[in-house]
């Protein structure tokens, strides 16, 4: 129905912060600022601030001196001639004012090695957090939103940096000096009228912009979003082509752009009245204090040069005020993406190692799952009292129909998730009890779904192993027979393969991943679906050199197709969960049970395969059209 919108769709979450999270935010970056035993960039930050109060300091100089030298020169003027004391005052207004530029332009530069080690040091740690986070949250995740809200993140602390750090607080103080300096010279009133305009402006341009802010927010969550829509879209461009629904991935993507739409049209106009509002306020207090200083000027309390003074004063306030509704909204904005990016930093790891694990210590290579149960969801269990043993150098198979739980077998040997019941162990050791780097170095997949890394075929194979040599990477490819196919393209190995791999076919995928455990040389191998994208003549080559790979390994093999695992020492039967049959090939045949019967099935779907295939090629057979 037009208009509906699926229960079933993600929410997008909102940018709103929850209470205390900006402050949060900040008490996140500041060990960052401030970092533990780098005295480098402790005495960065500390020379930053004396150049900070520096620039300050020849910015509240500049409207004085420049008025004595308006007064001088007026009297110069008079007494018909020019003074030489005029001179130096203006020689030192100028120095005053490439000392305010200089002093600030030498605070970024001595600053910028701090906050930009800052962001490098943060988006390391999250991205090594994101890699440390279970199978779970990345199998639950929005890739583009979770892209933007690291990205925004990232530029929300480059913008604090520059902007909370040397705008803001500068500014604060200047207000402070300049309402110091008008008591000094002009009297309490000049002080008192100058402070109560500052705050009338920053009280309005605080309060406005807040309610401003849920505009931005919408903003933020449309663009989240049809960011995370977009990047889904292009990642399943075929799937998008297969069904021809260029158009309905179009009108998805159009809805959020829509909200995005409205919400800044909202933000913009709102934004005119703000600057109205600011600019009224602004010209107000200007035009008390220069009616005030015109009549003491007239009086003769006041000279010129003050009056003159006294405009400069207000006019330097202002200046950087004038952006206080923008730089406020941005800061808060980038303390709400901080938060959320620091956020994932609070994603339970859920699969975490032991204070006291151990590297695992292989020597045989056995593999024994101990009554395992598993349930990936609590209301249904994928795996009920699973107990099998794989000995050194043996290859074991397990098999069964779609949804039987073999691909969990491959999840939980890898420890992507832990059992709920049950052990398992490599040569005795609970898999539980060592780390999880040294159990990963220990096992070689070939997975099923083989994704590759945008790169060339090389770097795709050498990811195995990187420190292997380009004779070791070829030696691998010719054991997964793609070497050939390599040296055919017109790159050879420095071929890119696309995104997820997409510039090659399945089988070319795969046995690019083949070669790349084959480098690996892991001490147990694991095949998970090895060679389901295979065409028959293809898979028999690859399941010889995965036969010669395999040898004196202990290995693991994960099959749909029984016809590449007849020659494993046991084959376990999968169902509903359950080992339902276990032996070998020959003995699995004579009891006529389930490996049976699917072994009939597909042996029989094989030779109509076949057939047909001889029959179109001799032109016997022409498949009828679709209807």
């Amino acid at each position: 129905m037009a208009g509906h919108r699926r229960t079933s769709e993600p929410e997008i979450e909102t940018s709103k912060s929850k209470p205390g999270a900006e402050m949060r935010a900040v008490r996140e970056l500041m060990p960052y600022l401030w970092p533990r035993g780098d005295v480098e960039l402790r005495v960065r930050v500390a020379i930053a601030l004396v150049l900070l109060v520096a620039a300050k300091v020849a910015t509240v100089a500049i409207p004085a001196v420049f008025g004595r030298a308006v007064d001088a020169l007026e009297a110069g003027v008079s007494a018909g001639g020019v003074a030489s004391v005029p001179i130096a005052l203006l020689v030192g207004y100028g120095l005053l004012r490439v000392g305010q530029q200089g002093f600030a332009e030498l605070r970024d530069f001595v600053f910028a090695k701090v906050g930009q080690r800052a962001i490098r040091r943060i988006a390391l740690k999250i991205f090594e957090h994101l890699h440390a986070l279970a199978l779970r949250f990345h199998m639950d995740r929005q890739t583009g939103g979770l892209s933007r809200a690291i990205e925004r993140g990232i530029k929300g602390i480059d913008f604090l940096l520059r902007f909370m750090l040397f705008n803001i607080l500068p500014t604060l103080v200047e207000i402070v000096l300049v309402c110091g300096i008008l008591w000094s010279l002009f009297g309490f009133i000049f002080s008192a009228i100058t402070f109560v305009t500052v705050m009338v402006y920053v009280a309005f341009t605080l309060v406005f912009t807040e309610w401003r802010l849920k505009f931005r927010r919408a903003m933020n969550d449309s663009d989240t979003e049809a960011n995370t829509k977009a990047i889904d879209s292009l990642l399943n461009f075929e799937t998008v082509k297969y069904f021809g629904n260029e158009k309905h991935e179009a009108q998805r993507y159009d809805v959020s752009m829509q909200r995005y739409e409205k919400a800044a049209v909202k933000s913009l106009t709102t934004l005119s009245l703000l600057n109205v509002g600011q600019g009224l306020i602004m010209a107000v207090g200007m035009t008390i204090l220069l009616v005030l200083s015109g009549i003491r000027v007239s009086d003769g309390s006041m000279s010129i040069g003050e009056f003159t003074a006294v405009n400069l004063y207000m006019m330097q306030l202002f200046q950087p005020l004038n952006f206080l509704g923008f730089v406020y909204r941005e800061i808060k904005q980038s303390l709400v993406d901080m938060e959320q990016m620091f956020g994932l930093l609070e994603e339970n790891r859920e699969i975490e190692d032991k204070p006291d694990s151990a590297p695992l210590s292989v020597a045989e290579g056995v593999v024994r799952f101990e009554h395992v149960s598993f349930k990936y969801d609590p209301r249904k269990s994928v795996l009920r009292d699973v107990d099998f043993e794989v000995p050194a150098g043996n290859t074991v198979a397990i098999v069964g129909a779609s949804g039987a739980g073999k691909s969990t077998i491959s999840r939980l040997l890898f420890r992507f998730y832990d059992v709920d019941d049950g052990r398992i162990t490599i040569d005795g050791q609970d898999i539980r009890d060592i780390t999880q780097s040294s159990l990963r170095a220990a096992i070689g997949i070939v997975p099923q779904d083989t994704v590759l890394f945008n790169d060339s075929i090389f770097y795709n194979i050498q990811y195995g192993r990187p420190a292997a040599s380009p004779a070791e990477v070829e030696d691998a490819a010719r054991l997964a027979q793609v070497h050939d196919f390599v040296m055919a393209l017109p790159d050879g190995y420095n071929t890119r393969v696309g995104e997820r791999g997409l510039k090659l076919s399945g089988g070319e995928k795969q046995r690019v991943a083949i070669a790349r455990t084959i480098l690996k040389s892991p001490k147990i191998l694991l095949f998970d679906e090895a060679t389901s994208a295979l065409d028959t003549h293809t898979e028999r080559e690859i399941q010889t050199a995965l036969e010669q790979v395999s040898t004196d390994r202990t290995t693991l093999v994960i099959a749909h197709r029984l016809s590449t695992v007849v020659n494993a020492d046991e084959i376990i039967v999968l169902d509903g969960g359950v080992i339902v049959e276990r032996g070998r090939h020959d003995a699995l045949l004579a009891q006529g049970g389930m490996y049976a019967d699917l072994w009939q099935r597909q042996q029989a779907a094989a030779r109509r395969a076949e057939e047909q295939a001889a029959d179109v090629e001799q032109g016997i057979f022409v498949p009828a059209p679709a209807k």
